[in-house]
C-alpha cells in the first residue's frame, strides 16, 4: 500500500486535511471509499489499509476545523459543501476511476448522507453506520425529551476545539439549572453551537430530501445504539435500493459476544460484500437484516410492516409522585422506583419481536407538559422459581407532551427496533416514570424547555390504561441462514 497526505482547497480558502491510501495490487487507477470524520482521520488509516487490501482507494478527511483540517469547527454546518470539495478533489488525483463511495459512521454517517444528496455523479453508494444524522436527532428524542448527560459530555469534549479535550468528570455537575449552563460550569466557556443545538428542530433539512436519494444504501445500526430508531427510519426513507442491517451492538457496533454477532462473520465482510455489489451489480429493492438476540440468529425484516398485535397491560400501579428533584435515574442505580406506575401483560405465547414497539398510554397529570419514560421488560414464564432469570430490558422510549392538567390524555410513544425471542408464557412488565436522569434532562412541570429550565415542580401522575402493539412473528420464520448473510446484503 502507498499513502499520500493531501490539503485540500475548500470554497472559502480553508484546507481540509487528507490521507489516501492506494493498494499496491496494481497501478490503478481504483474505485475508491470517502470518509470524512471530527475524530481525526489518522484512527481511521486501519479502516482504509483494509479498503486498500480489498483494491479501493480509499481517502479519509479531517472535517473543517478538525485535527490537520483549518477552519472553524461548526458541528453540521459545512459538511456538504466541504464533502464535494473532498470528492472533487479525490477525483482530479487520477487515482480513483470515476466511482466512489461515501462511508462514515456516527458523525461520519452524517458527512456520508449530506454530500450524497447533493448528486454528484460520481456517487455508486453511501455507506452509513449508526448514524448520528444532525444536531436536533442528537439533542432530542421523539417527541422532544431532551438528551443530557450524553450531550454534555460530547461538546465539552469536542465543541469548539480542533482537538478534543480530556474527558471531565461531570456528573455532580448534571443537576445544575439551567442545564445548558453545565458546559460552561465545566470549561469557563460555551462550545460554538451549543446553544444553537437546542434550538434545532427535532428532524434535520436532509430528511425532506431522502426520498429523492437514488445511489444505493447501506445503513447498518444497533438495536443498542441511542440512534437504532433513526436508522430504521434512514432505511425507510430512502428513495434508492436499500439495505439495512440491525445487530445487538451499541454505538461502537460493540456486542455481548463480538463473535456471534455476524455469525462469525466481522462487519467489514458485510460492508465489502455489499460495496463491490454496488459497484458491479447494484443492489435493487429493498432488505432487511435483524438479529433476534446475540447468537447470530438472523431474519428478515419488512421495513414497511406495522406493528401485528395488540397487547392490553393490567395496572398494578397507577398513581405516581414524579419529583424532578427526585427523579428515576436512568443509571443502573435506578431500578424500580415507587414514582413508577407498573403493569404487566397476560402471558404470551411463544414468538419473536422485530422492530419498534408502540405504547398507547391513557394518563392524567396536573402538570401542562409532562415527559413520559417507559421501560419495557421480558419477565420469565415462572418468575416465582429459583431458578428463574431476572426480568431483563428490552427496550426503552421518553417522549414530552403537552398536557390539560387533571383531564385524561392519550400518549403515543415508539421504541427503538428490537430484536427478541419470547418464550412461551413470559409476559410484559411496562415501568412508567417522569423522569429518566441524568440520561435526559430533568422535565420542570412548568411548560419550559427542560434544556432550559430553571426551576422545577413536581408532577401527581395517574396512569389509567396502558396497551402495548408488538412487532410479533412466529418463533423461527423469514430466518437467513449465516452461510446466506452477506449474499442478503447485495
Amino acid at each position: 500500500m502507498s499513502v499520500q497526505h493531501l490539503s485540500v482547497p475548500a470554497p472559502d480558502g480553508a484546507r481540509l486535511a487528507a490521507t489516501l491510501v492506494l493498494p499496491d495490487t496494481s497501478p490503478g487507477p481504483h474505485p475508491a471509499v470517502l470518509i470524512r470524520t471530527p475524530y481525526d482521520r489518522a484512527a481511521l488509516l486501519p479502516e482504509a489499509a483494509g479498503w486498500a487490501r480489498a483494491g479501493f482507494a480509499c481517502l479519509v478527511s479531517d472535517v473543517r476545523g478538525r485535527h490537520g483540517s483549518t477552519g472553524d469547527f461548526r458541528p453540521y454546518r459545512d459538511e456538504a459543501r466541504d464533502g464535494t470539495a473532498v470528492l472533487e478533489h479525490l477525483l482530479a488525483t487520477g487515482a480513483c476511476d470515476g466511482r466512489v463511495l461515501l462511508a462514515g459512521a456516527s458523525y461520519g454517517a452524517h458527512c456520508a448522507l449530506t454530500t450524497a444528496l447533493t448528486g454528484h455523479p460520481a456517487l455508486r453508494g453511501v455507506l452509513a453506520a449508526v448514524p448520528a444524522l444532525g444536531p436536533g436527532e442528537t439533542a432530542r428524542e421523539y417527541g422532544g425529551a431532551a438528551r443530557l448527560a450524553c450531550r454534555v459530555g460530547w461538546w465539552t469534549e469536542h465543541g469548539g476545539t480542533s482537538r478534543p479535550r480530556a474527558p471531565r468528570p461531570h456528573r455532580h455537575l448534571l443537576a445544575a439549572l439551567p442545564p445548558t449552563d453545565i458546559p460552561h460550569r465545566l470549561l469557563g466557556t460555551t462550545p460554538p453551537g451549543w446553544e444553537e443545538l437546542w434550538r434545532a428542530p427535532e428532524r434535520s433539512p436532509l430528511w425532506a430530501d431522502l426520498p429523492r436519494a437514488r445511489p444505493p444504501l447501506l445503513a447498518v445500526g444497533g438495536t443498542r445504539d441511542p440512534f437504532a430508531a433513526h436508522t430504521l427510519d434512514l432505511a425507510r426513507a430512502w428513495g434508492g435500493p436499500v439495505r439495512l442491517l440491525l445487530g445487538p451492538w451499541g454505538h461502537t457496533l460493540d456486542a455481548p459476544d463480538p463473535g456471534a454477532a455476524l455469525a462469525g462473520r466481522r462487519i467489514g465482510a458485510c460492508y465489502l460484500a455489499w460495496a463491490r455489489a454496488a459497484l458491479d451489480t447494484p443492489p435493487s429493492g429493498r432488505r432487511a437484516l435483524l438479529a433476534v438476540n446475540a447468537s447470530g440468529a438472523w431474519r428478515r425484516l419488512d421495513l414497511d410492516a406495522p406493528p401485528t398485535r395488540g397487547v392490553p397491560a393490567d395496572l398494578e400501579r397507577t398513581a405516581f409522585l414524579a419529583d424532578p428533584r427526585d427523579p428515576v435515574r436512568s443509571d443502573p442505580d435506578g431500578g424500580e422506583s415507587a414514582a413508577t406506575a407498573l403493569a404487566h401483560t397476560a402471558p404470551l405465547p411463544g414468538g419473536e419481536l422485530r422492530g419498534p414497539l408502540r405504547l398507547r398510554l391513557t394518563a392524567t397529570t396536573d402538570a401542562p407538559d409532562a415527559d413520559w419514560s417507559v421501560r419495557v421488560l421480558l419477565t420469565p414464564a415462572d418468575p416465582a422459581s429459583a431458578y428463574a432469570p431476572r426480568p431483563a430490558l428490552l427496550t426503552h422510549a421518553i417522549a414530552r407532551h403537552r398536557h390539560r392538567p387533571g383531564r385524561p390524555h392519550r400518549l403515543h410513544l415508539r421504541t427503538p427496533p428490537v430484536g427478541a425471542v419470547l418464550p412461551a408464557g413470559s409476559r410484559l412488565r411496562v415501568e412508567i416514570a417522569g423522569h429518566h436522569w441524568p440520561a435526559h434532562a430533568r422535565n420542570p412541570h412548568t411548560g419550559a424547555d427542560p434544556a432550559r429550565a430553571r426551576r422545577l415542580l413536581p408532577s401527581r401522575r395517574t396512569v389509567h390504561q396502558v396497551r402495548l402493539y408488538l412487532p410479533w412473528h412466529p418463533a423461527g420464520t423469514d430466518p437467513v441462514h449465516p452461510d446466506d448473510l452477506l449474499q442478503e446484503l447485495t
